[in-house]
């Protein structure tokens, strides 16, 4: 059962993250920017990781051969939440949805053409019923017209700097090897430096308007980022990044379940099918393993050299 602790960890790095929504928007309709909200995320996630690893005894100390890597990490992470916004500024944030979330394709074609890794036909269909659960979910019958082409270039690098960020936590050896919290700290840390630097020449850091928001930002602090980030670099060194990439489905779908049972949207038929497609695509990738025998054999090489977590 401990090959299945990587999906596991993978379904639930995805689907916390889609309970972001669910904290920003009451900030949002409070007066909160999006830049200032993600500034606050990320500085209040990293001091929640740190005061992990001061109880844990995880040493902060790094070395100078680190920090390239750790403000490589924090600059991928930033520019893929930075272009998605600028997407849904400029597009419908179902089209800027469902083109980022080609992210799959583009770790896949990173393993391939980078590492060399074979490309299992299951993954391949997982990936394609995963794009297509997505974008039921998020097009709601809007293709996009009338969208600029520089806004599709956009969103596209947006996927691509996290397909970026997730091969590069499996595939540079100093980072497979260092512990979790730190490499999510540091990787949350110089994200959050990035985020500060956009905001201040963008207008400047809002102050919090209320106690409610301050609420909802320690929840979107510890839930769809503390534990998102956590889950997500335990899932990447388990089970690589590729089949994390694919479970990244999992976020919009929990979205989806959030709206409908805390916002009040309804369920269409088109929905149901997003869904069905999502949920089949996750089977597929935790079945993986008993399907074909290559990923097994690459989930025991993850397992033998797994760090300390």
């Amino acid at each position: 059962m401990n090959r299945f602790k990587g999906f596991f960890f993978g379904m639930l790095a995805s689907a916390s993250f889609g309970l972001i929504p669910l904290f920003t928007l009451p900030m949002m309709q409070e007066g909160l920017q999006t830049d200032s909200i993600l500034t606050y995320r990320m500085f209040l996630a990293s001091a929640l990781v740190a005061v992990l690893m001061l109880l844990r005894g995880v040493s902060f100390a790094t070395r100078w051969s680190e920090l390239p890597w750790f403000a490589f990490l924090g600059f991928f992470y930033y520019g893929s939440a930075t272009l998605l916004f600028q997407g849904y500024h400029s597009m419908s944030s179902g089209m800027a949805t469902t083109l980022h979330f080609l992210y799959p394709i583009g770790v896949t074609l990173i393993m391939r053409l980078v590492f060399g890794q074979r490309t299992s036909p299951y993954t391949i269909l997982a990936i394609v019923l995963a794009l297509s659960g997505v974008a039921l979910l998020s097009l709601k019958g809007d293709v996009g017209m009338g969208s600029s082409p520089l806004s599709f270039v956009l969103v596209l690098l947006s996927g691509f700097s996290y397909a970026i960020y997730l091969v590069a936590i499996n595939n540079v050896q100093l980072l497979r090897a260092m512990d979790n919290l730190k490499l999510t700290l540091y990787s949350l840390l110089f994200g959050g430096i990035y985020f500060l630097v956009d905001t201040l020449l963008s207008g400047g850091l809002q102050p919090l308007p209320s106690t409610a928001a301050l609420g909802n930002l320690l929840l979107l602090a510890l839930v769809p980022t503390l534990l998102s980030n956590l889950c997500l670099v335990r899932a990447i060194k388990s089970i690589g990044s590729t089949l994390t990439s694919v479970l990244g489905a999992m976020e919009p779908l929990t979205a989806i379940v959030i709206g409908v049972l805390v916002l009040g949207e309804q369920v269409t038929p088109v929905m149901l099918t997003g869904m069905l497609l999502i949920v089949s695509a996750v089977t597929i990738i935790v079945l993986s393993p008993l399907l074909d025998r290559n990923i097994a054999e690459r989930l025991r090489r993850f397992a033998r050299r797994s760090p300390r977590t």
